[in-house]
């Protein structure tokens, strides 16, 4: 779980912070509907992140908790952790992407 977690997670969540407020399209700031759209865009996008990072707090904290002192680790961990990597493909498909580059435009061949 630590290595699942450390492996996916922890980009998604590193990724996800950047893509936070990134919008991709053309919004307008005159009209109001695309003000609204975008506002509830980033918000969603914050919860899902935040809810991403607090699940895998927990899961790393029981985790590495259950490995030191030698413990059984509870059931509903295993639930938390299925959830958090399904959270971070959410973000890593969604607003963890990478911008992709505009191809170049081939220069014009010089008259002849």
């Amino acid at each position: 779980m630590v290595v699942g977690v450390t492996l996916l997670a922890l980009p998604a969540l590193w990724l996800g912070a950047g893509g936070l407020t990134r919008r991709a399209g053309h919004y307008s700031s005159d009209v109001t509907a695309d003000r609204v759209s975008l506002v509830l865009l980033v918000t969603s996008r914050a919860l899902t992140w935040l809810l991403l990072l607090m699940l895998s707090v927990v899961v790393l904290v029981c985790a590495v908790g259950a490995w030191v002192r030698d413990l059984e680790m509870p059931s509903l961990v295993s639930v938390f952790f299925v959830l958090d990597l399904l959270l971070a493909v959410l973000v890593l498909l969604t607003f963890g992407r990478r911008d992709r580059r505009r191809p170049r435009r081939r220069a014009t061949p010089a008259a002849r």
